[in-house]
Parts: structure tokens; C-alpha cells; sequence
């Protein structure tokens, strides 16, 4: 299920949003998941018991991105595991619901009376009969093609499109698609409204899902995500900022939509806004760019990975699109062998510390000083057109007083940009250029 994990969960409260039919902006705050105001927050795990379980939902959460033909298609992130909460009401009369907001996945589903099998929620479970706005999708609709063979199915004698997702923790939904009126609390009072968005009413769900969650809001780049759906409405447009502080009670992340929401003076020198081209490949739902090489301190080196786990018989396509930018994962993942002589060139530059084993074992390249102060070489990210400069908070974790790890970890499966990479930048996603954007800035202070 992803998955856009430091990682976060967030409600959308909406700022500002115009009623008039033309394309609209408004930013949403988001609440990271480990934040005292966040519904998961847990007072008795310490920071590190924190870190190390984000750690592990980022591994489990990178299992997901791997596309491989099934009976059922394996989406964004793992049950469990959701990073972002979104708080939101659905049908007339409004109800309100709590899903999990995954960058991952496309069509939006919550559980649905009444149930074949529902998992246990801590809230009430929409019942569509008490909906006046609730409409079945017919089978040979254009939006039940829109999902994949694998993801749909037809009731011929009621003529309801279903839909079917599994997850690669064994977790799955089942349920009729549908029609709806989908509303987002607002911060000046009066609910945004979006009537007739597709969403799955799902009656048999079951695995390792949140109590917290009512199920998922797709904000992935498929036909059916929210984001999708929303479209023109928002010049199909999105950009978010993500504080590296959102995880205490002062920080502050936000998400904007619309015209707005992109940098202005794309890749002008005085702008400090540069931009990458997004690579359109299969599964629609990710966002892929184009890692060409990382530079660690003056030393560049070429970045070997690819994606031939998508296209083993295409060499020319596996070497663009080589890496997916993901809000929620937090670690950055990089193709195996590639990471070897990363990693190496990393030991290499860093200064005042050795390298140690992370107790967890779950960092690859750890480093502990005495009494010295440790210190750390510059990493740039060099997708296509677009040189990245990373603080050291973006590519190394404080594990404790005197030790400090890479938030970078090698994989042997598809490489993902995470987070912690991605704090402190407005990046900004035109999906009408096919850009994304990196502007470095404060995101506390973005509201």
C-alpha cells in the first residue's frame, strides 16, 4: 500500500481554496507521525526507538515498489506501515474518516458496511446505504478500465465494477467501485467538496492494517489517484515541504496544490530552483527520475544503477528512470552495487570518527567519535539537469551523542529517493512539464 516514510503521517487541513471553477491553490499542513499531535504518537519510545522503526517500514515499504506480475496487483506501502494519515469526510451526510495519504498507490478505498470481513477500526466504518451521493461504477465504465486487469472484476448481475489490491505483507482489500462526494476540512471553516470522485468501498479487507486508518488515499501519478482526479482543479500541480523538525511539537510540513504550489524561476542561478524531468514508465503510479551519478564531496561517481527490474530486455529504457521519489519512505536506497564504492568514498571522507556496526543492524555505514567532533562530507544528488545538494541532515541520521549514521542504504531492488534526502526542500511536481523541482529552504516556516 505509499507510502508520499522520517516518516510522516499527516491530516490536511486546507488554508485557503477558491470557489470559483477555475484551477485553484491551497496548501495543507501535515503532522508528522511521530509528532505529539499525531493519533500514533507513542510518549514512552525514545528518539532512537523512533528512528529504528522508521528504518524498518522503510525497508518493508521498499518491497512494495517492485512490479512483478500476480493474481493481485502488490502496491505502495506495507499495512502497517503508513507514514500519512489524512483526515477527510466522505458522502452525504459527511462522515468523517482517517486513511492513510500513500504516494504509492492510486485509487482511494475505505472500509465499507456492510462487511464481508472488515479489520478492527477505531473509528465508525462508512455505511454507503446512508449516502445520497453514493453511486456504483458499471463494469464496462471507462473508469473500471482505468484499473488493471489484474485489479478488476465485474458483479455482471448487479453490473458493479470490483476492485481487488494485495500487498506484499499479505494484507488486502476487496470491494465494489464507486462514486462519491469526498470533502477536506478547511482552516477558514466551510469544507472543500469533491463530488463524483472514484473511490473502492471495501467490504473484505483484512492483514495488518492500523486500527487508526479507515484504509488508503491514493496520491500516486495513476488515472485514479486523488491527485489525478483532481487535475485541472489544480493545474495538476502539487509540491510539498518537508520540516526536519515535523516530528517535535513546533514543526511544521505542508503540501500545496495548484498553480502556485511549483517554484517560480525554474533553473535561473538567482532562483536557486532547479528542475529534473519526470520518466514515464510502468506502473503509472510512480514518480521515476534519473539518478546519473552522486558526488561525494569533490569526488563524483557514476551512478550504475538501473531499472532492469521493470525492463530486463531494454537497455536503453532501464538506464533513464533509474530511481522513484518517494514522500514516504524515509531512507534513500541505492542499487547494491553501485553503494560499495559509495559507501567506501563516504568512510573515506568523513573525519574524527571511525566506523562502527549499527546495533540495530539495520544501517549499512556507522561512525563513532570519542570526544571529536565527526565530520561529514557534502553529498550531491546529480539527477538529469538537477544537482542536489544535501546538508548533512539529509544524508546522515544522529543515532546518539557520538554517533551518526548514513541515512542511505544499498538495495537489490528498485533505489527510491526518501525523505530524510528530501527535508528542507520545496519540491514541486508539475505533472502537465513532467518536472520535478528542488528549492532549498526553511520548511518550519512555510506556512
Amino acid at each position: 500500500m505509499t507510502t508520499i516514510t522520517l516518516l510522516i503521517t499527516f491530516f490536511f487541513f486546507l488554508m485557503t481554496l477558491s470557489s470559483s471553477t477555475h484551477p485553484q491553490n491551497f496548501t495543507v499542513e501535515l503532522i508528522h507521525r511521530d509528532s505529539p499531535h499525531s493519533p500514533l504518537y507513542n510518549p514512552h519510545t525514545t528518539p532512537t526507538d523512533r528512528l529504528n522503526a522508521a528504518f524498518l517500514r522503510s525497508i518493508s515499504r521498499s518491497r512494495r515498489f517492485n512490479h512483478q506480475p500476480q493474481t493481485d496487483l502488490q502496491s505502495g506501502l506495507i499495512g502497517a506501515g503508513g507514514e500519512f494519515f489524512m483526515s477527510i469526510t466522505i458522502g452525504t451526510p459527511p462522515m468523517n474518516v482517517l486513511a492513510i495519504a500513500d504516494t504509492g498507490s492510486d485509487l482511494t478505498w475505505v472500509q465499507c458496511k456492510p462487511c464481508q470481513q472488515c479489520y478492527k477500526e477505531n473509528g465508525a466504518i462508512f455505511d454507503k446505504t446512508h449516502s445520497s451521493t453514493y453511486k456504483s461504477v458499471p463494469c464496462e465504465s471507462s473508469h473500471c478500465n482505468a484499473l488493471s486487469t489484474n485489479e478488476r472484476g465485474c458483479d455482471e448481475s448487479k453490473n458493479v465494477c470490483k476492485y481487488r489490491y494485495s500487498y506484499g505483507d499479505q494484507s488486502f482489500t476487496k470491494g465494489d467501485v464507486a462514486t462519491e462526494t469526498i470533502s477536506i476540512g478547511s482552516a477558514s471553516g466551510s469544507p472543500v467538496s469533491f463530488p463524483g470522485t472514484v473511490f473502492g468501498c471495501g467490504y473484505d479487507n483484512g492483514g495488518t492494517f492500523d486500527e487508526t486508518g479507515s484504509g488508503i488515499i491514493g496520491l500516486g501519478g495513476g488515472q485514479l489517484s486523488l491527485i489525478s482526479q483532481l487535475g485541472s482543479s489544480i493545474s495538476n500541480k502539487f509540491s510539498y515541504c518537508l520540516s526536519h523538525k515535523s516530528s517535535t511539537v513546533n514543526g511544521t510540513s505542508v503540501i500545496n496544490l495548484g498553480t502556485n504550489s511549483i517554484p517560480s524561476g525554474l533553473n535561473e542561478p538567482s532562483s536557486h530552483v532547479i528542475s529534473t524531468p519526470l520518466v514515464d514508465k510502468e506502473p503509472k503510479t510512480y514518480y521515476y527520475l534519473t539518478l546519473e551519478a552522486i558526488s561525494v564531496g569533490k569526488t563524483k561517481i557514476p551512478y550504475t544503477g538501473s531499472s532492469s527490474y521493470y525492463y530486463p530486455n531494454n537497455d536503453d529504457v532501464s538506464v533513464k528512470g533509474n530511481i522513484i521519489i518517494d514522500s514516504g519512505t524515509t531512507l534513500t536506497l541505492l542499487e547494491s552495487g553501485f553503494y560499495d564504492g559509495f559507501g567506501a568514498a563516504v568512510e573515506e571522507a568523513v573525519t574524527g570518527a571511525k566506523r562502527v556496526s549499527d546495533p540495530q543492524g539495520l544501517l549499512s555505514h556507522c561512525f563513532k567519535s570519542g570526544s571529536a567532533e565527526i565530520g561529514l562530507p557534502e553529498i550531491t544528488m546529480h539527477f538529469t539537469g538537477a544537482d542536489v545538494r544535501l546538508s548533512p541532515l539529509n544524508a546522515f541520521v544522529k543515532m546518539s551523542e557520538d554517533m551518526v549514521c548514513m541515512s542511505m542504504i544499498p538495495t537489490t531492488e528498485v533505489a527510491i529517493y526518501g525523505n530524510f534526502a528530501q527535508m528542507d526542500f520545496l519540491v514541486g511536481y508539475d505533472l502537465e512539464t513532467r518536472t520535478v523541482s528542488f528549492q532549498r529552504m526553511d520548511c518550519t516556516n512555510t506556512i
